[in-house]
């Protein structure tokens, strides 16, 4: 039987986890749970496992085709401490709107036609995780930061 510990190298030499992630991964291959926050504690020490750079590597690819809100509810749903969300997203914050209108050609190429194909473009970054001002902006073909006279019908 693969001990624990060698169990928790081949899931971070497959890729970074988060400590909530890990401990929650090896509790099916563990009789005592107790054993757990111990061995996470001395890959911490190591330098082996870090929420820090988890987030960043995470954010880092996820950003390519997400937005920022759906970046920070996934960190959130792997245990990530929120003030290293906010800074692991602060990296990648500026470019959300360039990866929203890159999205956004590739799958639409051309503004809305009428109303409806205007919200199904819309549904679609919101369901990417982009703010709704970046929305706005890249729907409408509109790069100023705020959009004033949009018209909401």
């Amino acid at each position: 039987m693969i001990s624990l510990r060698n169990k928790a190298l081949q899931m971070l030499g497959r890729r970074d986890h988060s400590r909530a992630e890990l401990a929650q991964k090896l509790q099916a291959f563990t009789e005592t749970p107790e054993e757990i926050p111990a061995l996470l504690d001395d890959f911490e020490a190591r330098g082996w496992l870090s929420d820090s750079r988890f987030a960043e590597q995470w954010t880092h690819y996820r950003s390519q085709r997400y937005g920022l809100s759906r970046l920070k509810q996934e960190l959130r749903q792997r245990g990530v401490a929120s003030e290293i969300i906010d800074s692991s997203i602060e990296a990648v914050a500026e470019q959300e709107e360039a990866t929203a209108r890159r999205l956004w050609l590739k799958k639409f190429g051309s503004p809305p036609k009428d109303q409806k194909e205007r919200a199904k473009q819309m549904r679609f970054l919101a369901s990417r995780g982009f703010s709704t001002a970046v929305i706005y902006r890249v729907v409408s073909g509109n790069s100023d930061d705020f959009i004033d006279d949009m018209e909401f019908d």
